[in-house]
């Protein structure tokens, strides 16, 4: 009895897939004439309704998964994960073919990806003339790639650069990236000015946390504290893919505690 439920229940869950779709007709009888083939061929009514549904699965929707967003990451990590260095050379060869900005940008932004800073500093000031000499999404590439390269004082003046020419370029990533080159520069005053306006409306956990690790070394241990107990206490009504996404931050805030 189970067998044949089974059997029976999974292409009548695709003949109500395709009439809530709207997808062709089609395949209702397609699969409505292969359940009932088992009044002539009783191989083909057993095996005949799965089988079909099975190609309209393969058809409908497994195109139309592998577009998504989640499976396009996976399928990029898994060819990475297989080839690490396929789309460098492919971004290498597009930049060199065509030179145009938006091939050197991928190509910049994937060198960074790995740490190959001083080349993808390179590619940045290529791009950076003309009608694209102040574009913010390129200096903000370029002072990442200056920041990596152990240049926080060149970075910090990419960044204000960015700002005297695009004062309306709104980037949590670009305010984060300025407080961690004061920082770095030692000018630790600014550092924790920019930590404590930027921590609390940063997208991510990383703000608040450098904002409680930098006041911790400056001594200011109940201030850190202070800063970390708040951060936890937002992440444990936020929603499960946050925490999960921000696991690693939470636990150094866990840390200062």
């Amino acid at each position: 009895m189970w067998y044949l439920i089974l059997f029976y229940l999974v292409p009548l869950a695709v003949i109500l897939h395709v009439i809530k779709t709207g997808r062709n007709r089609v395949w209702i009888w397609v699969i409505v004439i292969l359940s009932f083939a088992g009044f002539v061929a009783p191989v083909i009514g057993t095996i005949g309704p799965l089988f079909a549904s099975l190609i309209y699965a393969t058809v409908e929707l497994l195109p139309e998964l592998f577009r998504g967003r989640a499976a396009q990451r996976a399928g990029r990590g898994l060819r990475q994960a297989m080839n690490p260095y396929g789309d460098l050379r492919r971004f290498e060869q597009e930049a060199a073919v065509t030179g145009n900005v938006a091939s050197r940008q991928r190509y910049a932004e994937e060198l960074v990806r790995h740490e190959r800073y001083a080349e993808a500093i390179a590619q940045y000031r290529q791009t950076l003339t003309g009608l694209y000499e102040h574009d913010p999404n390129l200096m903000l590439g370029l002072a990442r790639a200056q920041f990596g390269n152990g240049e926080a004082s060149a970075a910090r003046s990419t960044l204000e650069t960015l700002m005297q020419h695009n004062p309306q370029f709104n980037s949590p990533e670009r305010h984060l990236l300025y407080a961690r080159a004061l920082e770095q520069e030692g000018r630790l005053e600014q550092a924790l000015e920019q930590y404590q306006a930027l921590a609390p409306a940063y997208p991510g956990a990383e703000a608040a946390v450098r904002y409680a690790q930098l006041l911790e070394r400056q001594g200011e241990r109940e201030a850190a504290r202070k800063v970390a107990r708040e951060l936890l206490e937002r992440a444990r009504i936020a929603p499960a893919h946050y925490r999960r996404a921000q696991r690693a931050w939470l636990d150094a805030a866990s840390r200062l505690l």
